[in-house]
């Protein structure tokens, strides 16, 4: 199994399931309720839940031209600072939505060529606050790559939850769906949480 294997289908079923979030809660919550949840944060000290989208759609971006050896795209900038803005100008579900399409297209079509020819090939990635951390590929993907998309993703989905919307493990793991042996579906509406 390549980087790429693992990477873009992992990249592109999340970041679906995060669309299907922000549509129930577009369903499930009262007019205006859901725009609103744009501005929630899980904690005081953390960003707010249009920010936690927009990120986790930077790190797919991230991830797929990093270990392509590519220059970001400048879609990540756009995302980077509606992102450390969000928190006075959040944006609409709609935004959202955008954002989130963007970048499963941008993954999908960058997948078309193989970007983990070599996964020892080294890494040196740098934070903001100048902090480098020097990996293989590999570890790149799996040790940051990976994580970092997830804590974004799974923060939304918390914030989500938490404002109230109906969301379950089978929102979260839909694209399991697919593999679902026929006539193994439970019938009584069993949704673990």
């Amino acid at each position: 199994m390549t980087l790429t294997d693992i990477l873009v289908p992992t990249y592109v079923q999340m970041l679906k399931a995060l669309s299907g979030w922000l549509g129930k809660a577009q369903a499930q919550l009262p007019d205006g309720a859901a725009e609103a949840l744009l501005s929630a944060r899980l904690a005081p000290d953390m960003f707010p839940l249009s920010t936690q989208i927009r990120f986790a759609c930077v790190q797919a971006q991230e991830g797929v031209f990093r270990l392509k050896g590519e220059a970001f795209p400048a879609s990540m900038d756009v995302l980077l600072d509606e992102g450390r803005n969000a928190g006075g100008h959040p944006g609409s579900i709609a935004d959202a939505q955008a954002r989130i399409a963007e970048t499963i297209s941008l993954v999908e079509s960058a997948a078309a060529e193989a970007f983990d020819e070599d996964p020892e090939r080294a890494i040196a990635h740098s934070l903001p606050m100048g902090m480098v951390f020097d990996l293989t590929a590999e570890q790149y993907a799996r040790d940051w790559a990976l994580p970092q998309f997830y804590f974004h993703l799974m923060i939304a989905y918390a914030i989500l939850r938490g404002g109230g919307v109906e969301l379950g493990k089978a929102d979260y793991v839909a694209h399991m769906f697919a593999y679902l042996r026929p006539g193994t579906m439970p019938s009584s509406g069993h949704n673990p949480r």
